[in-house]
């Protein structure tokens, strides 16, 4: 079995965002992290590895720093890294960065292709379902738990309130929740090798059956009309009751709000 992860490398919202003149992250410029669903995503294809011997390629596509969470993949278990990195890609918007991936992985073989559900930097939620869309793949997205049956991948999926059971014929694609498990930490040996271990670099010439006009900045239909960092929440509303006012208080907040 073969199994294609693709992480993000996203700014560590905890320690402030940046923007450049024209509303894009400034990347370079902030501390950085692997996208939570998307370690979620590599734990599950680590544990297909425990249990199948499967073998398992990571993909990002970034600057050449983003090398850092390539590594930090392989000392965590996978097989192998693959970094796509071109300035013709910069400023993606999702469409380009899944038709991007989707270009790079028709030069790989594959089984099952896993994404995490959405990223910290977006949360659109869009790359995984758009990279099968380009390759023609069954997709199921919001994972809670994945198995092996044959020939096919049967997913327990979230939805509201209870959750759903698809199974699909593989290859196919999976979306993954940072809630389908708990990604085990890097091994000191895994992190020697890791350091050790080549990286697979591609750019815009490694890209199979991808029009320029999809790539990059330019190749983006998504346009920002406006950017800013977190917005402060005021202090809110503070009243003096005693119990049975502030229930009533609070019931009425609530009717206001239609949430009850």
């Amino acid at each position: 079995m073969k199994v294609i992860v693709c992480v993000k490398q996203v700014p560590d919202t905890k320690g402030g965002v940046q923007f450049n003149p024209d509303g894009t992250l400034n990347r370079a410029a902030m501390l950085t992290i692997m996208n939570p669903d998307d370690k979620a995503g590599l734990e599950a294809a680590l544990r297909l590895k425990d249990q199948y011997g499967a073998e398992v390629t990571v993909i990002t596509m970034g600057l050449p720093k983003a090398e850092d969470v390539l590594r930090e993949a392989m000392a965590m278990g996978a097989d192998k890294g693959i970094l796509v990195t071109d300035r013709v890609l910069g400023g993606a918007d999702t469409w380009a960065t899944s038709t991007t991936l989707a270009g790079a992985i028709r030069n790989l073989e594959y089984d099952l292709i896993i994404t995490g559900r959405q990223a910290i930097d977006g949360d659109t939620a869009q790359v995984g379902p758009q990279i099968a869309e380009h390759l023609g793949l069954p997709v199921i997205s919001y994972a809670e738990d994945i198995k092996i049956d044959g020939d096919s991948v049967v997913v327990k999926r979230q939805y509201e309130d209870r959750y759903h059971m698809v199974k699909a014929k593989m290859p196919a694609l999976i979306t993954a929740l940072s809630e389908l498990n708990d990604p085990r930490y890097m091994t000191p040996g895994g992190i020697f090798d890791a350091l050790d271990a080549e990286i697979t670099t591609w750019g815009r010439a490694n890209l199979v059956d991808v029009d320029d006009s999809n790539l990059g900045l330019k190749g983006s239909p998504t346009k920002i009309a406006k950017a800013s960092d977190k917005v402060r929440k005021g202090s809110g509303e503070k009243v003096n009751l005693d119990a049975e006012e502030s229930v009533a208080y609070l019931v009425g907040k609530l009717k206001d709000k239609h949430i009850v």
